[in-house]
């Protein structure tokens, strides 16, 4: 296992681990999810680059482009909660309640 694979694999999983296990904030699992998405874009344009393809080129924009909006949509998700309920911990959140 070449050091950059090894690299790439440990960050998703420790991005995979924190989000499992780390859930008391809404702002740590939207951090987790972009550690693990960054982990992802490094990987595949890595791998692009590898192929030295044309085809395969334009992937890692789509997924950069997608995970920008993620990370839109759980920083407005992040701002109407704390409004509607002051917090952000996880344990707050019933969506029985809506």
């Amino acid at each position: 296992m070449s050091l950059a694979l090894f690299s790439f694999s440990s960050a998703f999983t420790l991005g995979l681990i924190g989000l499992a296990f780390h859930r008391t904030h809404l702002l740590s699992a939207l951090l987790c999810l972009e550690g693990m998405m960054l982990s992802l874009f490094v990987a595949l344009a890595l791998w692009t680059l590898q192929l030295e393809s044309i085809t395969f080129s334009p992937a890692p924009m789509f997924l950069l482009t997608f995970s920008a909006c993620e990370a839109s949509v759980g920083l407005a998700l992040l701002v109407a909660t704390a409004r509607t309920h002051g917090t952000d911990h996880l344990q707050n959140l019933n969506l029985l309640q809506c």
